[in-house]
């Protein structure tokens, strides 16, 4: 086969469906061979970063890897964000980039850049692939890092010549052994006895899982719902764990975090023994490290060896996948015939809920402005009996989003989590509508975000895609303006955006339907009739331009320091946040 073949057939024997791309010369030879097959659909973006995004999107909502096609030079480049985001939150993603030939290789060709140089530190490793008989073995190879152990992105430079080249293609071993990356499964026996020990004798005990139980795959959802039945342990998750318990689940606290609730930070920073599973202690996450659940033993399950101890010390670290983790803790639990302490877990749960009848989330809806917390529980409600998937922008309506629409499974839900990607939604929702054409995908974005990537609206029209883009726009760059207001002396410095576009007829312009809604009372029918469209859509949701999003820990404070709704005058956040706190903002 030629290089070139041997790209598309690798795809092919891992079940690659969909590949998101964007032609130009150094990447030719490929998109020859895509066309004179049918197998492997090819989608095409407007800009790279929307075909990283995309990648993304279907990754997440399938478990599988995206996979995504680009060219040399800026090309590549422009892949740098969306590698970024893969790697932060763990998404499986193979970027096969093109590349000039060989021999012309450092002599400044005409859209060459070092790409491997480029993208080494935002990948879980990469290759420049100089011989055509390295590619068949370093293509499966790549689907293989990118896909065990703990998912990220990786990338395949292939030179022009190597696509023309011939060579012997050799297909993907049934049983891959990696001479030297072998993550760790099944976590130390020993190790999880004592975890269960510990967790038989907590008096206040706390769960707290990431998005690598969602990585590990539905099995792990479903044991860490049946350890949360086993024990009555109140759950919490971070951003980007969110569905892996259902959010109507009696033992769910809510999002944990800067903007988490009031009951899960208490509970996170009271606890005794605290059971980390597939989250990082991230600094969102924490808060101030030295204030972080100060009188806690920490169990810390993770398949990533390099997570263990990184940010927070733990007693009692188990490495390992999450799943089989789970399953041998609660293998165990049950041979062992343990029981919690019924008394202090009934008196642990009586102080959460008296933290949860503070009721942290409230808010006003009352006059003619609606407001973003309940625009966002409207959809909720009139979408929740359907098979939706919801992709987020960055920014308040993100934190809003996660705060009052309920998740119920895995992997419904795609965030940009730890590189915080404005732009990240609307080409996200595209990847998960191409893999799930009968779903509902709803991109819960803001005016400013959605901007920076609207241009994939083209390419959801183009592929059929009805994609519905829930602006809630409030004329600003929400999260930014928040922080100016709260830490800057209210001084609004270039957070207002005075020209932005008719957002209806922009919808209009590209092919799809534009909706806007301006009043509380007509919130509901216009919703209904956005889902109803069979059409891309762009629903212009006019809501309060000044309202901020609390619960809040500041920068610099503890998960006890929150500020509340109703505490949350401008001197009193003032007063909260300390010169620490400004430095780290």
């Amino acid at each position: 086969m030629t290089g070139a073949q041997m790209v598309v057939q690798a795809m092919k024997d891992h079940g690659v469906e969909h590949l998101f791309g964007y032609p130009g010369g150094a990447v030719l030879p490929i998109y020859d061979v895509l066309f004179q097959q049918d197998e492997v659909k090819h989608i095409l973006v407007r800009h790279e970063q929307g075909a990283g995004h995309a990648a993304e999107g279907y990754a997440r909502s399938t478990g599988k890897p995206g996979v995504m096609l680009v060219t040399s030079g800026p090309g590549a480049t422009n892949a740098v964000t969306p590698l970024q985001d893969a790697l932060m939150d763990s998404i499986p993603l193979v970027c096969i980039s093109g590349q000039v030939p060989t021999t012309l290789i450092g002599s400044d060709a005409f859209q060459e850049c070092d790409t491997v140089g480029i993208t080494r530190p935002c990948t879980k490793h990469n290759w420049l692939v100089k011989d055509v008989e390295d590619l068949a073995r370093i293509l499966h190879e790549a689907f293989y890092v990118a896909t065990s152990g703990r998912p990220g992105p990786v990338v395949v430079d292939v030179p022009k010549d190597v696509q023309f080249a011939t060579g012997t293609y050799t297909p993907p071993p049934s049983r891959v052994v990696h001479e030297s990356y072998r993550p760790r499964l099944d976590g130390e026996i020993e190790r999880i006895r004592a975890a269960v020990a510990m967790l038989a004798g907590a008096k206040k005990p706390i769960i707290y899982s990431g998005g690598g139980v969602i990585n590990s795959g539905p099995e792990a959802s479903r044991l860490l719902r049946e350890l949360a039945e086993v024990t009555g342990f109140p759950v919490t998750s971070t951003l980007m764990g969110l569905g892996a318990y259902p959010a109507s689940g009696k033992a769910w606290l809510g999002m944990l975090g800067m903007h988490g609730t009031y009951q899960a930070n208490l509970a996170m920073h009271d606890c005794d023994v605290m059971l980390c599973i597939g989250a990082r202690f991230d600094d969102r996450i924490t808060g101030r490290l030295d204030a972080f659940s100060p009188n806690s033993k920490k169990i810390h399950i993770d398949i990533d060896p390099s997570s263990i101890n990184k940010t927070v010390h733990v007693e009692l670290p188990i490495i390992g996948d999450v799943g089989h983790v789970l399953a041998d803790m609660l293998r165990i639990w049950k041979e062992e015939k343990r029981a919690v302490d019924a008394e202090a877990l009934a008196g642990w749960w009586k102080r959460i809920d008296a933290w949860r009848a503070r009721n942290c989330l409230a808010y006003r809806q009352d006059g003619g402005t609606i407001m973003p917390q309940y625009a966002i529980q409207r959809l909720y409600e009139l979408t929740k009996h359907r098979k939706t998937f919801i992709t987020t922008e960055v920014g308040q309506h993100q934190m809003w989003a996660a705060q009052f629409y309920g998740f119920e499974e895995p992997n419904r839900w795609m965030t940009s989590g730890g590189l915080g990607t404005m732009g990240y939604g609307l080409p996200a929702a595209l990847g998960v509508q191409i893999a799930h054409p009968d779903a509902l995908v709803i991109d819960i974005a803001g005016d400013a975000s959605v901007q920076m990537t609207m241009q994939e609206m083209s390419a959801a029209v183009q592929y059929g895609a009805p994609i519905k883009i829930f602006i809630l726009n409030n004329q600003y760059m929400g999260m930014v303006r928040q922080w100016q207001q709260l830490l800057h002396g209210n001084r609004l410095s270039h957070s207002y955006s005075e020209a932005l576009p008719d957002f209806v007829k922009l919808a209009e312009a590209f092919g799809g339907v534009g909706l806007r809604c301006e009043k509380p009372g007509d919130l509901d029918a216009a919703i209904e009739e956005m889902i109803t469209v069979d059409r891309p859509v762009i629903f212009d949701c006019c809501v309060a331009n000044l309202a901020n999003c609390f619960p809040m820990i500041p920068s610099g404070k503890a998960h006890n320091e929150m500020m509340l709704p109703d505490e949350a005058t401008d001197e009193a956040v003032a007063n909260a946040i300390d010169a620490k706190g400004r430095e780290l903002v």
